[in-house]
């Protein structure tokens, strides 16, 4: 007979009258003093309720580790490890709880920021509103009942209009400029000597496999590099969490924890002190580092649209943000204001993979039917649609050099010429089935790396060629791509919790 609270063998059994369960007396009656229930159906439970049975009083023999002291070392050494395990569990605990802590913190901050910021300009549109009023009220009449020429909009008059929201003048000269600038240094860039050659891309192999996100929920959706660093990487993980590892030293940076369904994307802004995260939740959340390395803390949530986040471009001045949504919108937001600009609807497109030409100016997005859009972000029009797929766009990207755009889907890849409009080339290189799923070009735009059941990556001045096959990947496959410094390490994420590092 065992206590139903211990679970061993009791050395004074008792039987409640209510339950009819079996105890230790000195453990139930603490319970009892402590909530007059019993302790397994929660029922009134009273000392007088307890039946003490008889029972022999030989003494038990000892368990057969304890007879030997190897065997009692063993024992030892078994609660040594469940109280170190257990430690740790609690550690865990508590630095989960302290990031949860840091995050309501900044968000508190945020709001209050906000809240300050409003109560700020209501109090400027009352002022002006009072002074807009006492100007009409003084301003004098003339025979046919028309205000005067001063409060009918003169000098003054115009100062009362506000800025709407939207991409503004200032906001296209910002584009504008940063193209033009880009376009010039485009010109004059030259591939770097260090750059890998076709046949050490051949040669890439698997050098770390880093599990990174928890293994229930696996896969990790989409991967980025910190500007200025091939070391820090950016993983978006199926469990909802966005990792932030330090691949050269192969430990751990920090985990972002706060949306509630699977991460998407994930982009650095301009550093590693700033990053986005879309998320199926449909929610943009920017993130902020503080001043220890790995103290990252939720800046701001953007909720805009009502679509599942499936995509994030960065804008090459790193100002501005564009998120695409299954709903068939992409929004346009000013990273420093945390404040969507505009946001463009498509009716009856349901976006699924988006990117941003290196000028900044050029949009595409691809669908759930097949389509490929282009749009110019300074006027959100529509400019030219790409046709020739024939199933789900999963992935896009764009050359470096400015004239090549790669697109992934289920019937295969496709190579656009932007000057054009055309498909240059249709690569199947996976077996018929198999859809592609995801494309990245290389800094140079040398190397186009495609992602399916394995790896390929192929040379664009090798006529789009073969150069290398990575394999060792699970059944379902690669879902995200991104080339490293010089394009001599390539990180790929899988369908698992594996991040995994080939190198030259």
């Amino acid at each position: 007979m065992l206590c139903s609270i211990s679970g061993s063998v009791p050395e004074e059994p008792v039987v409640s009258k209510v339950s009819g369960h079996l105890y230790e007396k000195r453990l139930v009656l603490k319970i009892i003093q402590e909530t007059g229930r019993d302790p397994v159906t929660d029922e009134p439970l009273a000392a007088d309720d307890l039946v003490t049975l008889q029972v022999g009083k030989a003494i038990n023999p000892r368990p057969t580790p304890a007879t030997s002291i190897p065997g009692l070392l063993s024992l030892f050494q078994n609660e040594w490890d469940a109280t170190v395990l257990e430690l740790h569990q609690l550690r865990t605990s508590l630095h989960k709880t302290r990031q949860e802590l840091s995050h309501a913190l900044y968000q508190h901050d945020a709001a209050t920021r906000v809240i300050a910021r409003l109560l700020q300009e209501r109090d400027g549109y009352r002022a002006a509103a009072e002074a807009a009023a006492a100007t009409r009220a003084a301003a004098p009449a003339d025979a046919n009942g028309k205000r005067g020429a001063e409060a009918d909009g003169g000098e003054d008059g115009g100062d009362a209009k506000k800025a709407k929201g939207g991409v503004t003048a200032r906001v296209v000269e910002a584009l504008t400029a940063a193209s033009d600038e880009l376009s010039r240094g485009r010109k004059k860039r030259v591939v770097p000597p260090s750059t890998a050659t076709p046949e050490e891309v051949g040669r890439l192999a698997l050098a770390h496999t880093l599990p990174l996100h928890k293994t229930r929920k696996g896969g990790i959706l989409a991967i980025d590099l910190a500007p200025g660093s091939g070391d820090l990487a950016a993983t978006a993980g199926a469990d909802g969490c966005v990792q932030v590892y330090d691949v050269t030293g192969a430990r751990s940076v920090a985990e972002l924890a706060g949306h509630s369904k699977r991460v998407n994307d994930v982009r650095f802004l301009g550093s590693a002190d700033l990053l986005a995260s879309a998320s199926a939740d449909r929610t943009v959340r920017l993130w902020r580092r503080g001043e220890a390395e790995g103290d990252y803390a939720a800046a701001a949530t953007l909720a805009d649209q009502a679509g599942e986040v499936v995509a994030l471009v960065v804008h090459p001045s790193n100002d501005y943000l564009v998120a695409a949504a299954a709903d068939g919108t992409w929004a346009f937001y000013d990273v420093a204001q945390a404040l969507c600009l505009t946001k463009v609807a498509d009716e009856g497109a349901a976006y699924s993979a988006a990117a941003l030409h290196p000028d900044g100016l050029i949009l595409s997005t691809g669908t759930e039917g097949a389509a490929v859009k282009i749009w110019e972000t300074r006027t959100q029009k529509n400019v030219a649609n790409f046709e020739g797929h024939t199933g789900r766009i999963n992935s896009l990207s764009f050359s470096e050099n400015g004239y090549y755009m790669a697109s992934a889907a289920t019937d295969g890849v496709r190579i656009w010429d932007l000057r054009k409009l055309k498909t240059i080339r249709t690569l199947n290189l996976f077996s018929e089935g198999t859809p592609t799923t995801a494309v990245a070009f290389d800094y140079s735009g040398l190397f186009l790396g495609v992602g399916g059941s394995d790896v390929r990556v192929v040379g664009a001045k090798q006529d789009w060629a073969e150069l290398a096959t990575l394999t060792g990947f699970p059944k379902k496959g690669v879902s995200s791509l991104r080339f490293g410094t010089d394009a001599k390490r390539l990180l790929v994420g899988a369908s698992d919790h594996n991040l995994r590092v080939f190198d030259v």
